[in-house]
């Protein structure tokens, strides 16, 4: 078996063996759940465009959350050493890592099914966008996973590592918002960044090449990135 697959199963397993993962998904389709149905029962419009409206930002706090450990823990404890001395190279290391987080991420969008299945019973569902609008969040989800695993690269430190990811994926949601205020020639350099933008874009139902080519730029690099950040050990 592929060392990055081997190496995403025991993360997984790690996840679901410890009460982290469980407290983390828990809070956060409730969480998640509570702004969603309210706005829906306040506009009365049986459709999912606040909860894609919502998931931007919810995306900022969870995906932090559950990669903060993947590989500062490794690097706080010295384990980091005893996985890189076994056949296994760093970039199959930092891929494994990702690949389980988005397995917990998918779980977490997996119960927010129930949302929509809410929705449908309330009235017509247009299916097309939310179909759509999943895709983006899929996208969307692992660019910030892959921000996460770049961050916990950074630092032996949890904490640090969490806030650095956030950071970086709070800014990126901001630059759709702060557009407006934005001087004309630099909006379309603060367009393509955002990552709201792009996001809006495929919930609308329109998937568009370029977008889809932006969120899998941002996971190339930020993987890229947490992987020179290993190899730089042997730079020392």
């Amino acid at each position: 078996m592929n060392p990055a697959l081997v190496i995403s199963k025991r993360e997984i397993r790690t996840y679901f063996n410890s009460p982290v993962a469980y407290i983390v998904v828990t809070v956060f389709t409730i969480v998640f759940g509570f702004f969603f149905f309210n706005n829906l029962f306040v506009e009365k419009q049986a459709d999912m465009r606040s909860f894609f409206s919502l998931a931007p930002l919810m995306f900022c706090f969870f995906a932090p959350a559950i990669t903060m450990r993947l590989l500062a823990e490794e690097k706080g404890s010295g384990t980091i050493e005893l996985l890189i001395t076994m056949p296994v190279r760093d970039w199959e290391v930092v891929v494994g890592k990702w690949l389980a987080a988005m397995a917990l991420l998918c779980t977490t969008l997996a119960l927010t099914m129930a949302f929509a299945i809410t929705v449908s019973r309330l009235g017509p569902l247009d299916k097309g966008p939310a179909a759509a609008g999943y895709i983006g969040l899929l996208l969307m989800g692992g660019s910030y996973v892959a921000i996460g695993v770049m961050a916990s690269s950074f630092t032996r430190n949890q904490v640090v590592s969490l806030i650095i990811a956030f950071g970086i994926c709070f800014a990126l949601f901001l630059f759709g918002k702060v557009l407006p205020f934005v001087p004309d020639y630099l909006k379309p350099i603060v367009s393509f960044l955002s990552t709201d933008t792009h996001f809006e874009n495929v919930a609308r139902g329109i998937i568009d090449s370029r977008d889809v080519i932006y969120y899998l730029s941002v996971i190339t690099v930020s993987l890229l990135i947490a992987t020179t950040s290993l190899e730089s050990r042997k730079w020392k």
